[in-house]
């Protein structure tokens, strides 16, 4: 039998006490008698904000997701909202998206902050998390939370927490509202709502997002070419359903076929093991529809709906999935036309991706004249950019996790806009005899061939997360001096905040926040980056390759190289 350490112990009796109800206590109880080792998972920690805020299994107990633990976290951020804002009412807008127990879990925070004496918008059913960004700005709020786990399994739930411009949590405020949850007592949570300060909102809202996202998403197509387009949509049984169809169609796309086994929202997500467009396998119901209906493109979401997957026509006529990057670069770069074709770039603009993203970005800023500003992971940190930088117009960015954001309107990844503007650029390019594919190919012939590989590795549980850590002390304590046969010639150490040139030793200052990141530079050009998923039991390794292309008929061989030398990176380091 499984003994339950002390420690643990301490914190699961505290849950056997009054200020939790009878049936979290006999879940405790029985779990106990039958199910030790689930018993100390739930309990040996706290569920910390990561780069995508609180994220976990649900359940009873302190590492999980249930109405105590959301409870907590909402009983310090109203806290720290009057401690803000001390002579205004403050305002909370909350959605949520279609897993099991979010409309349940929305109204537990709700009823806090009502508590609390603050005003709450509640959106009446299931919504994009970008539509919720939006909403934060449009109603005038000082905080907005979205009940999602994103694209992890059924068993996950989550809470994001945005700020008054929109963005999600980022320093001072995120560790101030960390540190005041810490403080909080779970007997001293307020959960008697006061319905008085509960509104439940809708169709206002949805209208003007979608209007916005028209706004922003339109690079130019004629109605012609989008009459020409034939898609294919997926919203994997999450909440994309609610706004994408009606965007598409207030665009002007007539020509949209939608998966209708995966139409309906449904927490267990029944077609797919996974709702992640960035899994092929997400998406074959769409291929294969596209295959029979002969679309030009697919389109599948996750499901809060802040992730895209995009499949179009290669040069042989096949439908390819591309990768994240390959989105986000041909995204950036028809913004970046654009921009210049309506006399817009004057110095004063900046693109944004991730230091984990592609470094063609940078090339094509630098096409432009425009600055790249390149960021941790997480889309919280290119909105706050726009915070930053008043003076600088944000034209558009990304991450090679499939997270795209147009424009300011929206201080989060948002599938919705997305999605428009990728149809818009495959509508444009067909139009003109050429495909969304071909440019992509263009422009490695341009701008130089940049292939990426992302691998991840699943460490669950509590013996997991000290394998994660201990594969990162392993990294900094034994850096790689050669990967693949090309010598390592810098280091940075994001959670030490220092590069190293390995050829000098000499050090430099990383001038961000901290994070646990590690990227080898290798002679090359190659790139390898570690890290630990700040919201998922995974650890992360991603390869970047380059190599200059002649022309696109050199493509397919060139492409081939660059896969096979990036798996011969993975081979090296003993990942593959």
């Amino acid at each position: 039998m499984i003994h339950i350490e002390p420690a643990i112990l301490k914190r699961i009796n505290t849950w056997l006490t009054p200020s939790f109800d009878a049936d979290t206590q006999k879940l405790i109880k029985e779990s106990i008698a039958n199910n030790p080792a689930d018993i100390q998972e739930s309990f040996y920690k706290d569920l910390e904000f990561g780069t995508g805020g609180m994220r976990g299994v649900m359940g009873v107990g302190t590492n999980r997701i249930n109405k105590y633990t959301l409870g907590k976290s909402t009983q310090g951020l109203s806290d720290y909202l009057h401690k803000q804002f001390p002579n205004e009412t403050p305002k909370a807008v909350i959605a949520y998206d279609c897993r099991h127990n979010s409309k349940t879990l929305a109204k537990v925070v709700a009823d806090v902050f009502s508590a609390n004496g603050i005003e709450v918008y509640l959106f009446e059913d299931l919504r994009a998390t970008p539509e919720l960004s939006f909403a934060v700005k449009h109603l005038n709020c000082h905080c907005g939370i979205v009940l999602t786990a994103s694209h992890n399994p059924p068993e996950y739930n989550g809470y994001k927490v945005y700020w008054k411009d929109g963005g999600q949590l980022v320093p001072p405020h995120d560790g101030a509202v960390i540190s005041m949850i810490n403080q909080i007592d779970y007997a001293n949570v307020k959960f008697e709502a006061n319905n008085n300060l509960i509104h439940f909102i809708g169709k206002e809202i949805d209208d003007a997002f979608i209007d916005a996202s028209v706004k922003n998403g339109c690079v130019g197509a004629t109605q012609n070419a989008k009459d020409n387009l034939k898609i294919v949509f997926t919203s994997l049984h999450g909440t994309s359903i609610t706004a994408v169809p009606e965007t598409l169609k207030r665009a002007g796309y007539k020509n949209v076929s939608i998966v209708k086994e995966q139409e309906v929202p449904d927490g267990g997500f029944p077609t797919v093991k996974s709702p992640n467009p960035e899994e092929p396998a997400a998406l074959k119901m769409a291929l294969e529809l596209a295959e029979k209906e002969g679309a030009d493109i697919v389109i599948g979401t996750d499901p809060d709906c802040d992730r895209l997957g995009v499949a179009v026509r290669n040069s042989d006529g096949n439908l390819q999935l591309l990768n994240g990057n390959q989105t986000m670069v041909m995204m950036v770069d028809f913004l970046l036309k654009q921009w210049k074709a309506e006399g817009k770039i004057k110095c004063k603009e900046f693109i944004a991706t991730t230091i984990v993203s592609t470094p063609m970005l940078t090339k094509l800023a630098d096409a432009y004249n425009v600055d790249n500003k390149i960021v941790l992971t997480g889309f919280k940190w290119i909105a706050k950019l726009i915070v930053d930088y008043p003076e600088l117009a944000f034209i558009g960015g990304g991450e090679e996790s499939f997270g795209f954001m147009v424009g300011d309107f929206v201080r989060d990844k948002d599938a919705v806009t997305s999605t428009l503007l990728a149809c818009e650029i495959a509508a444009i390019t067909k139009s003109n005899g050429s495909s969304f594919f071909d440019e992509l190919v263009k422009l490695y012939v341009e701008h130089g061939f940049y292939k990426e590989k992302l691998v991840s590795l699943t460490k669950k549980g509590i013996e997991g997360a000290q394998e994660i850590k201990q594969m990162m002390i392993d990294a900094r304590e034994n850096p790689l001096k050669v990967i693949n046969g090309s010598k390592v010639l810098k280091i940075e150490d994001y959670d030490l905040s220092i590069a190293k040139n390995m050829q000098t030793g000499k050090e430099s200052k990383i001038d961000v926040p901290k994070s646990n990141v590690i990227i080898y530079y290798t002679e090359d050009g190659s790139q390898v980056a570690l890290r630990p998923s700040g919201t998922e039991p995974k650890i992360k390794f991603y390869v970047s390759v380059n190599a200059p292309l002649k022309s696109v008929n050199d493509f397919k061989e060139t492409e081939s190289m660059l896969d096979a030398k990036a798996d011969a990176i993975l081979k090296d380091m003993k990942l593959i």
